[in-house]
């Protein structure tokens, strides 16, 4: 098999990745050694940063167990496609999703409507509550698809044997279901906590003021701002710092729930009674409406604007799209690279699997405050733009095409590796006929995923852009920013369009060229 060639491509994209992690941190620590004093508002973005990450996380985890407990014990009709539409507000682009709540959620919005309507006094969904709920309609979705993953991991036997043994729904949940939720809530929790301390788009539009600015909004004012790169350095490396802990201590204490094998049956879960019935259906009902609503307040608000949107904004649709096509390429070609050089399980493959994941330890703004200040002596930030976004779009999205391929390259080299070297297959016969078609589905999704990621992102853009290179998520904000509500409605319309039809797009290429 290819071998050689693999291990040289893998090595090179490895090193090539930790280059563009560790760069920009070198650059930031470097900045940042002069350990400038913090701005009065400094402290108090770091307890918001980590008080609203944690409080997001908690209630995402909280609410997940019953939504999911109810999908995996019930059957309906169009439960597969209420699962798949559930997921939509983690692909959805954070800026329409803000927009989305602001319809629901806002002082004019339909909840505040109903509140009028029996003599209850309006809500805000600008400052703390409001970054909270945003982040918990953006992961909730993924909490509950990794426990529901989780609950669908125990095998059926468990149940069976318990059912068999007469255990009480009480012992049933004690011996099956908590330790599965220790194994998967930890885990869930630390990648929401994560997220929510990495948020930026959601800070920017729905936070503001003392009391709920976040570390990384703090960085943003600090460099487009105030252009202080010593403060902004600093307060970059404590990010790092943060993000860094976090996943230390995942690595620490995610462990597994030990339940063993069995015979790949779908495990059933027998919840009898009419009280059982109801929670379940409050809770699936009301996470629908809780996640599906933001969705059609979009699509109804945008149609009519998006007939007669401005040249700018279709400019900016432009643009999104060739840097999400690029940063796509680049992200496949990359965590492909990767994954057949870690599967070969030769020297190194451990330290290459470090690297791999060495982005979730950062944020973007973090690695585009380093490249910021890399290429401010060199050139005006604002003519990088588009490659400085594309290239950081690729960092943040390859840890998560990377864990969708290895698995699958791992199966590859066990079950095609020593028939491709008896055959001499290798380079790119070995990649054309073997490899790609093997790997075409989770190619296809990962690629989808790291398109539409890419389409949504409003990070780094924000650091470098000016108008002739603004992207659609940050014309989406300033739209807003400028109470130009019907034409935002219509731009984050198309925003949505063009990020799921890209998603689409490649994950029907992969379903379509999968060979089974």
């Amino acid at each position: 098999m290819a071998r050689g060639p693999v291990a040289v491509i893998g090595t090179g994209a490895a090193v090539c990745v930790a280059a563009l992690v560790l760069l920009p941190l070198g650059a930031v620590l470097m900045r940042a050694s002069t350990w400038p004093a913090f701005a009065p508002g400094d402290g108090q973005a770091v307890w918001f940063t980590l008080w609203q990450a944690l409080v997001s996380a908690v209630v995402s985890c909280v609410l997940a167990v019953p939504v999911a407990r109810a999908l995996a014990r019930r059957r309906f009709v169009g439960r597969e496609v209420l699962i798949t539409l559930m997921g939509a507000p983690f692909l959805l682009p954070t800026i329409v999703a803000v927009m989305g709540l602001i319809a629901v959620f806002g002082r004019s919005g339909l909840a505040n409507q109903a509140l009028a309507a029996v003599g209850v006094p309006p809500l805000s969904v600008y400052g703390a509550q409001g970054v909270i709920l945003a982040h918990v309609f953006l992961n909730l979705p993924l909490a509950v698809r990794m426990v529901l993953q989780g609950w669908q991991a125990i095998p059926a036997e468990r149940f069976r044997l318990a059912e068999s043994l007469g255990f009480a729904p009480a012992q049933v949940t004690r011996h099956l279901e908590v330790p599965m939720l220790r194994a998967i809530l930890p885990g869930a929790f630390a990648v929401i906590f994560v997220i929510c301390l990495t948020s930026f788009a959601v800070a920017l539009t729905l936070g503001g003021g003392p009391k709920a600015t976040t570390v990384e909004l703090a960085i943003y004012q600090a460099v487009r701002f105030d252009f202080d790169l010593g403060r902004a350095a600093l307060l970059a490396g404590l990010q790092f710092a943060l993000c860094a802990l976090v996943a230390v201590l995942v690595w620490h204490v995610v462990t597994q729930a030990g339940f063993g094998a069995g015979l790949d049956r779908a495990p059933v879960l027998r919840a009898q009674g009419v009280g059982p019935l109801l929670a379940d259906g409050l809770a699936i009902g009301g996470t629908a409406v809780f996640l599906l609503l933001p969705l059609g307040t979009i699509a109804v608000r945008g149609l009519p604007g998006l007939l007669e949107l401005p040249d700018a904004v279709w400019a900016a649709a432009g643009r999104s799209v060739t840097v999400a096509l690029a940063s796509t390429g680049v992200t496949v070609a990359t965590a492909l690279a990767l994954a057949l050089r870690v599967s070969d399980a030769r020297w190194g493959a451990g330290v290459i699997d470090a690297v791999a994941l060495l982005p979730l330890a950062t944020s973007g703004l973090v690695l585009g405050t380093g490249l910021f200040l890399l290429v401010q002596p060199w050139a005006a930030p604002s003519s990088l733009a588009l490659p400085v976004t594309v290239a950081v779009n690729v960092a943040m999205s390859l840890p998560f095409v990377y864990r969708l391929l290895l698995p699958e390259a791992r199966v590859l080299r066990a079950d095609y590796g020593r028939l491709s070297e008896s055959l001499g297959l290798q380079g790119i016969s070995w990649l054309r006929l073997v490899a790609v078609p093997r790997l075409a589905r989770p190619l296809g999704f990962g690629a989808g995923l790291a398109a539409a990621l890419s389409m949504g992102d409003l990070g780094v853009i924000a650091l470098f852009a000016s108008d002739q290179t603004a992207t659609l998520p940050l014309v989406v904000q300033r739209l807003m920013g400028a109470y130009r509500m019907d034409t935002a409605a219509g731009a984050a319309l198309l925003l949505v369009v063009i990020s799921f039809g890209l998603f689409w797009a490649f994950d029907w290429w992969g379903r379509r060229y999968a060979t089974v």
